[in-house]
């Protein structure tokens, strides 16, 4: 039995009241059924997406490497790591970069890599997996996959504080995600590779993310392009002209388009020059100070005190570079 054009994109028609903190699954709405009502749906993504992007010159900012874009994409790679081990759903990996460029682009850290991006990973996709996942690990059972600190609870929730007062709450951000599936049955209105398209898109669109140069395109751009690049791998549609693409919602650009899947293609040539970063031992990062007796060493002084430093210092920049 064939699903209707509005079973297929009821996923893309989500209330937005869930608990942000709930970790429930957000409840999909059956309201809208018409394939007019899910166009109108899809061009409120397009108004609105600019919302939830870092600003214009944020790319400039890791060009200008007053932003280090080794580490980001180090802290990407980390959270792909664990996506993976934990099985979480791809938006989930997805929203945890998108709260971190977000959080990086209104907010200094003290420094621009080592502990402080680190507990900023761990707290974003902390956030999203409440967000998304049915099944939410401990703090702790998620800082796995080689990370290079392991912090305690209460202060990962502290900073999870943090993120939500700089993204101002607003978590349920919209993502390339939002529109593959419209995207897939556009260029498919028959159904028949639609499956593929939508699964290879997503593939596609977590081995970029970690690529800073990405943050040029808007989500709606990323997911047309990346639909592109999957209708390239069918015999069929690989002729598909991007002039196409342009038509499918008002908004797009084909000059943008173009540009992104171009990118994405030189990314998938060039992949093979990457290389995992290196794991160093785990550290774990601590506030309790250690009693010292009368013969302890200064070096052990020296240790612990770098360790209340760890947790304590990121709180004490709370009111500085704020982008005020």
């Amino acid at each position: 039995m064939s699903l209707s054009y509005s079973d297929r994109f009821s996923d893309l028609l989500c209330g937005e009241d869930s608990s942000i903190l709930s970790g429930d699954l957000p409840e999909c709405s059956s309201d809208l059924e018409s394939p007019a009502d899910i166009e109108e749906s899809i061009a409120g993504f397009i108004e609105d997406e600019r919302n939830f992007v870092p600003g214009f010159d944020y790319l400039a900012r890791f060009r200008s490497h007053s932003l280090d874009a080794s580490a980001r994409e180090e802290s990407v790679a980390w959270i792909l790591k664990v996506q993976a081990y934990h099985g979480f759903q791809p938006l989930t990996a997805y929203l945890s970069v998108n709260y971190l460029d977000r959080f990086l682009y209104s907010r200094r850290l003290p420094q621009t890599n080592g502990w402080p991006l680190q507990l900023l990973s761990v707290a974003c996709l902390s956030l999203a997996a409440k967000m998304e996942e049915p099944l939410v690990p401990s703090l702790l059972d998620l800082q796995v996959e080689g990370a290079k600190y392991i912090f305690e609870p209460k202060t990962i929730r502290r900073m999870e504080l943090l993120v939500l007062g700089v993204l101002d709450w607003r978590l349920r951000s919209i993502t390339p995600f939002s529109f593959i599936g419209f995207f897939a049955y556009k260029l498919d209105s028959s159904g028949s590779v639609i499956g593929f398209l939508i699964s290879r898109a997503t593939q596609i669109i977590l081995s970029n993310i970690q690529e800073a140069s990405f943050l040029e395109y808007w989500p709606s751009c990323i997911a047309a392009a990346a639909i592109l690049c999957a209708a390239n791998e069918i015999p069929k549609l690989s002729l598909v002209d991007p002039e196409r693409a342009e038509s499918w919602c008002d908004g797009l650009s084909k000059e943008k388009i173009i540009s992104c899947c171009q990118l994405m293609q030189e990314i998938t040539v060039d992949s093979n020059r990457r290389k995992p970063p290196k794991l160093i031992p785990q550290l774990r990062v601590t506030i309790r100070a250690r009693v010292r007796s009368a013969g302890s060493s200064s070096s052990s002084s020296s240790s612990s005190y770098k360790r209340r430093k760890l947790n304590n210092c990121l709180w004490v920049d709370d009111d500085k570079g704020n982008g005020d």
